[in-house]
């Protein structure tokens, strides 16, 4: 990582303030959105589930 770059993860920590809900509706959309596109991001391009290897 460049030192003119700043950290991704306090980008991220960044967006999600400026993005504050303004109920516990809101809230649930927003955490239920996030959940939807980390599962989508555990699947290959014909639907199956990457094995994930540690």
């Amino acid at each position: 990582m460049s030192p003119n770059q700043p950290d991704k993860n306090l980008i991220n920590e960044v967006n999600d303030l400026e993005s504050t809900p303004v109920n516990s509706l809101d809230a649930q959309q927003q955490q239920q959105a996030r959940n939807d596109r980390r599962k989508q991001s555990q699947h290959d391009d014909n639907g199956k589930h990457k094995e994930s290897y540690h």
